[in-house]
Protein backbone atom coordinates (compact mmCIF):
# COMPACT_ATOMS: atom_id res chain seq x y z
CA UNK A 1 0.00 0.00 0.00
CA UNK A 2 0.73 3.85 0.04
CA UNK A 3 1.46 5.97 2.98
CA UNK A 4 -1.88 7.90 2.55
CA UNK A 5 -4.30 7.65 5.69
CA UNK A 6 -7.43 5.40 4.89
CA UNK A 7 -10.33 8.17 4.88
CA UNK A 8 -12.93 7.73 8.26
CA UNK A 9 -16.15 6.11 7.40
CA UNK A 10 -19.39 7.59 9.10
CA UNK A 11 -22.49 6.11 9.83
CA UNK A 12 -25.52 8.58 9.19
CA UNK A 13 -28.38 8.61 11.09
CA UNK A 14 -30.18 7.68 7.88
CA UNK A 15 -28.41 4.49 8.08
CA UNK A 16 -26.72 4.65 5.19
CA UNK A 17 -22.79 5.44 5.69
CA UNK A 18 -20.28 8.03 4.47
CA UNK A 19 -16.83 8.46 3.40
CA UNK A 20 -14.22 10.35 1.66
CA UNK A 21 -12.09 9.04 -1.69
CA UNK A 22 -9.89 10.80 -4.01
CA UNK A 23 -10.79 9.98 -7.25
CA UNK A 24 -8.21 11.49 -10.46
CA UNK A 25 -11.08 11.61 -13.46
CA UNK A 26 -10.45 13.11 -16.68
CA UNK A 27 -11.81 16.33 -17.55
CA UNK A 28 -14.41 15.22 -19.97
CA UNK A 29 -16.04 13.27 -16.66
CA UNK A 30 -15.34 16.37 -14.58
CA UNK A 31 -17.52 18.33 -17.45
CA UNK A 32 -20.53 15.05 -17.53
CA UNK A 33 -20.83 15.41 -13.75
CA UNK A 34 -21.12 19.49 -13.62
CA UNK A 35 -23.71 18.42 -16.46
CA UNK A 36 -25.25 16.04 -13.85
CA UNK A 37 -25.12 18.68 -10.95
CA UNK A 38 -26.41 21.50 -13.41
CA UNK A 39 -30.00 19.15 -14.52
CA UNK A 40 -30.21 17.71 -10.70
CA UNK A 41 -29.98 21.74 -9.86
CA UNK A 42 -32.84 21.97 -12.58
CA UNK A 43 -35.22 19.19 -11.06
CA UNK A 44 -34.70 19.47 -7.59
CA UNK A 45 -35.00 23.09 -7.56
CA UNK A 46 -31.79 23.90 -5.68
CA UNK A 47 -28.01 24.18 -6.00
CA UNK A 48 -26.47 20.63 -6.56
CA UNK A 49 -22.57 19.73 -5.95
CA UNK A 50 -20.45 17.31 -7.52
CA UNK A 51 -20.52 15.13 -4.76
CA UNK A 52 -23.99 15.72 -4.93
CA UNK A 53 -24.33 14.36 -8.52
CA UNK A 54 -21.84 11.67 -8.03
CA UNK A 55 -23.67 9.93 -5.32
CA UNK A 56 -27.16 10.19 -7.18
CA UNK A 57 -25.12 8.86 -9.86
CA UNK A 58 -24.19 5.58 -8.35
CA UNK A 59 -27.34 5.30 -6.39
CA UNK A 60 -29.32 5.34 -9.38
CA UNK A 61 -26.81 2.71 -11.22
CA UNK A 62 -27.09 0.76 -7.77
CA UNK A 63 -30.91 0.88 -8.12
CA UNK A 64 -30.55 -0.09 -12.06
CA UNK A 65 -28.42 -3.13 -11.29
CA UNK A 66 -30.61 -4.46 -8.66
CA UNK A 67 -33.74 -3.91 -11.33
CA UNK A 68 -32.26 -6.69 -13.65
CA UNK A 69 -33.12 -9.91 -13.59
CA UNK A 70 -31.18 -12.82 -12.06
CA UNK A 71 -27.51 -13.60 -13.91
CA UNK A 72 -27.64 -10.69 -16.19
CA UNK A 73 -25.25 -8.33 -15.82
CA UNK A 74 -25.60 -4.38 -15.74
CA UNK A 75 -22.76 -3.10 -18.53
CA UNK A 76 -20.06 -1.62 -16.92
CA UNK A 77 -19.93 1.99 -16.04
CA UNK A 78 -17.12 3.43 -18.29
CA UNK A 79 -16.24 6.26 -19.67
CA UNK A 80 -13.25 5.72 -22.11
CA UNK A 81 -15.35 4.32 -24.79
CA UNK A 82 -16.46 8.16 -25.68
CA UNK A 83 -13.56 9.78 -24.67
CA UNK A 84 -11.14 7.34 -26.69
CA UNK A 85 -12.20 8.78 -29.71
CA UNK A 86 -11.05 12.25 -28.87
CA UNK A 87 -7.96 13.12 -30.14
CA UNK A 88 -5.16 14.05 -27.64
CA UNK A 89 -5.16 17.60 -26.42
CA UNK A 90 -3.30 19.42 -24.12
CA UNK A 91 -3.95 18.69 -20.12
CA UNK A 92 -4.57 22.44 -19.98
CA UNK A 93 -6.36 22.69 -22.94
CA UNK A 94 -9.04 19.86 -21.85
CA UNK A 95 -9.17 21.84 -18.64
CA UNK A 96 -10.24 25.00 -20.70
CA UNK A 97 -12.93 23.36 -22.41
CA UNK A 98 -14.50 21.50 -19.63
CA UNK A 99 -14.85 24.38 -17.89
CA UNK A 100 -16.47 26.56 -20.85
CA UNK A 101 -18.97 23.34 -20.60
CA UNK A 102 -19.80 23.45 -17.03
CA UNK A 103 -20.15 27.02 -17.14
CA UNK A 104 -22.16 26.76 -20.43
CA UNK A 105 -19.77 28.80 -22.67
CA UNK A 106 -18.53 26.24 -24.69
CA UNK A 107 -18.39 27.30 -28.68
CA UNK A 108 -18.85 31.35 -27.18
CA UNK A 109 -15.77 32.64 -27.53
Amino acid sequence: MNDRVTPPMHALPDGEAELTLVVKLPWEDVARLGQEAGRLAAQWRRSVTLEEAVSHRLRSSRVAAHAKPAGEQPPAVTSSASVSSLPSRPPAEQARQAIDRINGTAGTA
